[in-house]
């Protein structure tokens, strides 16, 4: 039995009570928990295919020592995720290997081809600072003692791959030519795909239990408003265009398209001029990306490889 009910449990997470094991969780918490987990697992893992991708257009060996050590911490994140599940009884096994890959719950950025080095270093400039924003949100306020413990050593990574990406997207830009046209292009069609991150706006949301569990502490509009002041600035600062200004005064940021809006996933670009319902967003997510399943089949052939090597 039970030791609270979720009443019970949501007013002493509020209060500051920090969950330790099931023992003291609600099926619900556990519930909200691992779904929660599941996609931060989920979408380290999916991001290493996405980055190794194009890592291989890295300028130098230098740069690609930088690149794949990003890909290795990112793994090492997705294993911390699933290892955190594996002691809520998840059978992380099934969860990796048996899943259909349209049912992994990466952002849907991470279905998208990464295809030379200036889109790695905008999505770590982008992606990783959503990434960052989530995550650092869920080390703040989680109620999950083991989650708070274990996102110290992800976020120190993740400012790595953050300032890696701006550093660079701020290299390209300031040399101008191929190279900050590059970034440019690459903003166009990533910007949009971080504005979506974050998922249905709150008014559409109905299920709050993250938040009243407080595995959380931000909504998801309050987390992409968080994404876009960091985000903007950036990328006027590079001068690089976005759908979107910056108030300079009270630093709070409009986007200038109806969002959401359709995305031409054959061309890579947003149809600003053809707004969407979230309904057809929803579809789109669960239709998945172009990349869907060879990502997650390369994730998968390492281990029958590494399998194969072992028995012979």
């Amino acid at each position: 039995m039970a030791r609270f009910t979720d009443e019970e449990l949501m007013r002493k997470v509020q209060e500051g009570f920090i969950v330790e094991s099931e023992a003291d969780m609600t099926e619900s918490y556990r519930k909200a928990l691992i779904n929660q987990i599941t996609v931060q697992g989920d979408t380290e893992l999916m991001s290493a295919p996405a980055y190794w991708m194009a890592s291989k257009d890295a300028p130098s060996t230098n740069t690609m020592v930088s690149a794949t050590a990003i890909i290795q911490d990112e793994l090492g994140h997705a294993n911390i995720a699933y290892r955190l599940l594996q002691d809520l009884g998840v059978d992380t096994d099934a969860l990796l290997y048996d899943r259909p890959p349209n049912k992994f719950k990466n952002p849907f950025g991470f279905d998208q081809p990464i295809a030379n080095w200036a889109e790695l270093v905008s999505a770590h400039g982008l992606y990783d600072r959503a990434g960052i924003t989530l995550l650092s949100d869920v080390h703040r306020h989680t109620s999950y003692g083991p989650l708070k413990r274990a996102l110290v050593k992800v976020g120190m990574e993740e400012n790595f791959h953050l300032r890696h990406g701006e550093a660079w997207m701020k290299k390209l830009c300031e040399a101008g030519g191929e190279g900050r046209d590059l970034v440019q292009r690459a903003v166009d069609w990533m910007f949009p795909m971080g504005v979506e991150w974050f998922g249905m706006p709150d008014d559409r949301k109905h299920h709050n239990a993250q938040l009243d569990f407080k595995l959380k502490g931000m909504t998801n509009d309050q987390l992409r408003n968080t994404w876009l002041k960091a985000v903007v600035p950036l990328c006027e600062s590079l001068g690089l265009e976005v759908p979107a200004h910056s108030d300079p005064d009270t630093g709070e940021v409009e986007l200038e398209y109806g969002f959401p809006c359709e995305w031409d996933a054959d061309d890579r670009v947003w149809l600003y001029d053809q707004p969407i319902t979230w309904d057809q967003v929803w579809e789109r997510w669960r239709a998945r990306g172009p990349m869907n399943e060879e990502f997650v089949n390369s994730v998968r052939r390492s281990r029958g490889s590494i399998e194969r090597m072992l028995a012979a």
